[in-house]
Order: C-alpha cells, then sequence, then structure tokens
C-alpha cells in the first residue's frame, strides 16, 4: 500500500468588506488583495467577515456619522470596524475619539491602511490623526472684563512664542537667563490675571500653550488587553522622551538643572522600574485600597533605584580627597521619601493598567483600550514621570550645593557657578512655598488638579476639573483664609454688580432726565428771546 504524503492545511485569506466610492475602492482592493480576500457587497461574501472598511464622506453631520458606524457594528459584530476619512473633515479631534470603531485613520497614506488591517485582523487597535489648520473662532458679544482676560493672555502668548524663538536660536548665557527670567514673569502675569478674573477663568480649562501648533494624534495597540495598553503607553512616552525633553509648562523645573543626557536617563529609568512594578502588581493580583497601599510602599524604592540606574552604579567622584560612589551617595537622602500631594489617586490607574478595569474619562466609563481612556492614563503616567522626576532632580540639586564636582558630572555647564546654583535652588523654594501658600488652595476650591503631559517630548501643563473636597479639608488655617477670600469675593461680585448697575441706571436718569431736561428748557428760553428780538427789529 502506498502511504498517503502529508499535506499542510493551508490558511484561508481574511476576508473584508469595502464599503467605499467605486474609485477608492479599487484603489483598497489593489492595495489589499492578494493577502486579503475582499468584497464590496454583502451578497458577494462567502463566509464571515473579518473587518469591515468604510470609507466615510468628510461632510457628514456628527450624529449621522455616529448612526451609521453603530448599525454597521451591530451588523457585522464581532468583525472590527475601520473607518477612512478625509483629511478636510470638519470633526474635532475630542469627537474622532469617541466614535464606535476599532480603527481610525484621518487622510491615510496607501502604505499604512495594509498595516493597521494586519493591526486589527490580530485584534489591535489603530488611530491616526492628521493635524488641520486651526480654526478661527466664530465671533460673539462679550463684555470688557473678558475681553480684557483674553486680550491679556493673548499678549502673554505672544511673547512668549516670541522668547522661546530666542532661545532656540542658541543666544549667549547670559541672554538666555534674561529671556528665562522674562519667561517666569510671562508666567506669573498669566497666573495673575486668571486669578484677578475669578470665575472668568473657569472658561479656560487648558493652559494657553507657547505654541498654538495643531499637533497630530497617532495610537497602535498591538493588543487590546491591559498588557498592551501599557506597552502602547510605554512606547509613546519612550519616543517622546529620546525626542529631547523641553520644558514647556511656563514654570520653572528642578529637572531643567540636569544636562540633557542624565535628563534623559532619569526618566527612563523611571519608565523601566515602573514597567517592572506594574509587572509584579499584576502577578500578586491586589485589588482596591490594598494596590494601592502596595503602590505606596514602593515609591521611595522606586525612586532610589532609578537614581542609582541615571548615576551609574560604579561611578566615582572625588570629595575631600577620597573618591565617593555616586550613586550611594545620592540614594540615601530622606527627602526621597516624600509624598507629592497634587499626585492623583493611583488606584484607577493601576486598576485599569493591572487588571483592564475601565476607567472614568470626563462622565465617561471607558475600556483601557479605548483611545480616549489610553490617552487619559498616558496623562497620568506622564504626569506620575515629571512629578517623581522633579523630586529626585530637587535632591540633586541639594547635593550638588554641598559636592562641586557632582555638578560638573550632572547638572548643566551654566550650572557650575556657585552663585547660578544657589539663584536656581533659591527660586525653585519661593515657587514651591508661593504654590503651597496660595496655588493650591486656589486649584483645590475650584477643585482642578495641575497635570504635567509629555507631548512631543515637550513637558505641557493640563488642568483637570474633578472633586477635592478631602483635601479642601486638610488644608492648614493660613491656607483656608485664601478660600475664604475666595468665596467672599464670590459672594459679594453679584451685590457689586447689582450696585454699580443700579448706579449706572441712575446717572442714566439723571443725564437724560433732569441735566438733558433743563438744557432743553434753557435753549428753548434762548430760541424764544432770539425770537422777540428779531420782531421787533
Amino acid at each position: 500500500m502506498h502511504q498517503l504524503a502529508h499535506v499542510p492545511e493551508v490558511k484561508a485569506a481574511p476576508q473584508l468588506l469595502i464599503l467605499a466610492e467605486p474609485l477608492l475602492r479599487e484603489g483598497l482592493i489593489r492595495l489589499l488583495e492578494p493577502r486579503c480576500r475582499t468584497a464590496v457587497e454583502p451578497e458577494n461574501l462567502s463566509g464571515s467577515v473579518q473587518l469591515v472598511i468604510w470609507s466615510a464622506a468628510g461632510n457628514l453631520p456628527l450624529p449621522t456619522l455616529q448612526r451609521e458606524l453603530e448599525q454597521l457594528r451591530e451588523r457585522w459584530l464581532p468583525a472590527p470596524l475601520l473607518l477612512l476619512l478625509p483629511g478636510d473633515c470638519h470633526y474635532s479631534s475630542e469627537q474622532l475619539l469617541q466614535l464606535p470603531c476599532e480603527g481610525l485613520l484621518q487622510q491615510a497614506d496607501p502604505t499604512e491602511i495594509p498595516e493597521a488591517v494586519t493591526t486589527l485582523l490580530a485584534g489591535g487597535r489603530v488611530v491616526e490623526l492628521r493635524p488641520l489648520a486651526a480654526e478661527l473662532p466664530e465671533p460673539e458679544l462679550i463684555g470688557l472684563g473678558p475681553w480684557l482676560l483674553r486680550s491679556g493672555l493673548s499678549q502673554i502668548e505672544t511673547e512668549q512664542r516670541r522668547c522661546h524663538h530666542w532661545l532656540q536660536q542658541g543666544c549667549g548665557s547670559f541672554s538666555r537667563l534674561l529671556l528665562h527670567g522674562r519667561l517666569r514673569e510671562l508666567a506669573a502675569a498669566r497666573r495673575l490675571l486668571l486669578w484677578l478674573w475669578g470665575p472668568i477663568s473657569m472658561a479656560f480649562p487648558q493652559p494657553i500653550a507657547s505654541t498654538s501648533t495643531p499637533t497630530s494624534t497617532a495610537i497602535t495597540l498591538r493588543q487590546r488587553t491591559a498588557e498592551g495598553v501599557w506597552l502602547a503607553i510605554q512606547q509613546r512616552l519612550t519616543a517622546a522622551i529620546h525626542s529631547g525633553v523641553s520644558n514647556g509648562s511656563g514654570q520653572l523645573l528642578a529637572l531643567d538643572g540636569l544636562n540633557p543626557e542624565h535628563r534623559r536617563d532619569l526618566l527612563l529609568a523611571l519608565i523601566s522600574q515602573l514597567d517592572l512594578l506594574i509587572t509584579r502588581l499584576r502577578h500578586d493580583q491586589l485589588r482596591g485600597e490594598a494596590l494601592e497601599e502596595r503602590w505606596l510602599q514602593q515609591q521611595p524604592e522606586l525612586r532610589r533605584l532609578s537614581l542609582r540606574s541615571m548615576a551609574g552604579e560604579y561611578v566615582q567622584l572625588p570629595q575631600q580627597g577620597g573618591l565617593l560612589p555616586v550613586a550611594e551617595s545620592l540614594s540615601g537622602a530622606s527627602e526621597l521619601n516624600a509624598i507629592d500631594p497634587d499626585l492623583p489617586l493611583a488606584q484607577p490607574m493601576l486598576a485599569a493598567l493591572v487588571q483592564a478595569q475601565p476607567l472614568l474619562v470626563e462622565g465617561r466609563l471607558l475600556a483601557p483600550d479605548e483611545p480616549q481612556a489610553l490617552l487619559h492614563l498616558e496623562l497620568l503616567i506622564g504626569n506620575w514621570l515629571i512629578r517623581s522626576a522633579e523630586l529626585i532632580s530637587a535632591e540633586i540639586l541639594s547635593c550638588c550645593s554641598t559636592w562641586p564636582e557632582l555638578r560638573r558630572y550632572l547638572l548643566r555647564p551654566d550650572l557650575l557657578a556657585t552663585r547660578n546654583l544657589e539663584r536656581l535652588r533659591n527660586q525653585l523654594n519661593a515657587q514651591q512655598r508661593w504654590g503651597s501658600l496660595f496655588e493650591r488652595p486656589v486649584q483645590l476650591y475650584e477643585s482642578r488638579r495641575l497635570l504635567y503631559g509629555l507631548y512631543n517630548g515637550t513637558i505641557t501643563p493640563q488642568l483637570l476639573t474633578e472633586p477635592r473636597d478631602n483635601e479642601l479639608r486638610q488644608l492648614s488655617w493660613s491656607q483656608q483664609l485664601i478660600t475664604l477670600s475666595l468665596e467672599a469675593r464670590d459672594a459679594l461680585a453679584p451685590q457689586l454688580q447689582s450696585l454699580i448697575r443700579r448706579l449706572g441706571d441712575l446717572l442714566v436718569v439723571v443725564l437724560t432726565q433732569v441735566i438733558g431736561r433743563a438744557i432743553g428748557l434753557v435753549g428753548k428760553g434762548i430760541l424764544q428771546g432770539m425770537g422777540r428780538t428779531i420782531s421787533r427789529g
């Protein structure tokens, strides 16, 4: 008997349903065949559909677009949906990120579509949003107060952009000091404007950045699990750090004192240690308060390990006639055990990264793999990254004040001089005291939280509105005086406005009814007298 040869089983190509205009449809078919089987009509399908591609027009109303996407999902479930949009669509980035689809490409290049299809077929998620030209705001009638506020903020933003431009030109050290001082003055003037106008500032939840250039949004999620979400965020933050970290927060940061190489190494070390910590937490299977408690317990050790990795385990520098190991000397500081009070609760972030639990974002409960939830998680992790690096950098600056050789190794060249280093430390201490005594009570009373994000290599501030009543009750009596003054101002403002309005109405009555009528009577008498004189003549 002849033995039958083993024939390997050939896996069928995935079947795609393409819904597009005829010309674009033919182009998509040429891009995806022969790796995929394509169909343009539901009647031509043979078997189940693995992916639905829809090229929608950019002029569809947003409710219509959402309704069509929901109908497609209901009909072809569980097949993922890839939405293709033109570059001239009138939707904002926030609206696009809320669309119910696994893939979204705006003005996609031909090479991006096959890669997106491969990722979606593997169970991932892809979002590519192109930067659009900034739309002009619609003209509106505003009062004198909002107009003065917006005009002042606009002038400050223009001056900040000019200062950043001169800093990028590579000016001298003295000019750089002057420009950095000017930027701090502008930041203080901006905060003063927002504080003076009180509730008007609530119309500006996002701080005005130094540049208004629109940026693109690119998210590629290989797996829609907790591990896949963390891997995508880690890759995005690592790429942003490698591109070079610059300070666009409008505030003085201790991290700016480090030279660029050690600044990058410190941030990368923090991300690496965070990766190990998340892996251990995922293995321990902790939940709720136990997860938050373990996170807080591991923070000091995580900072010490990151500091040792940045400084180098075997680096030794001379001090007082001997050689001291840098990593061991720095990691013994007690300040590394401090807890930043402005850090939000880590439990929601950890529950999403460790257990893939839903996350509350802008009043919506979203899965961690949703684009909005992933960007929010990236903001939370970036804020933890910057604030942890700030604590470590502040301790490094403190040690450098008593260890001159350490300045040459870790700090910028201009901070080698004792005067420059002490001036930087004094400015940081003054900024911290001002923020603790005044800015933090105001933020707590207005239920705002300042977060630092890392976008395209720039540290960018962002204000989130969330309840902070528990923190507000824990303020000292001096800080509570600030909140009481704000409450008194808010209580007296309507009465003061009513008084000014009534004084204005009274002034109008006096001018029109009393003075105006008296002037009219005087003029009438003059005309009558002139008439009698002319008639006699």
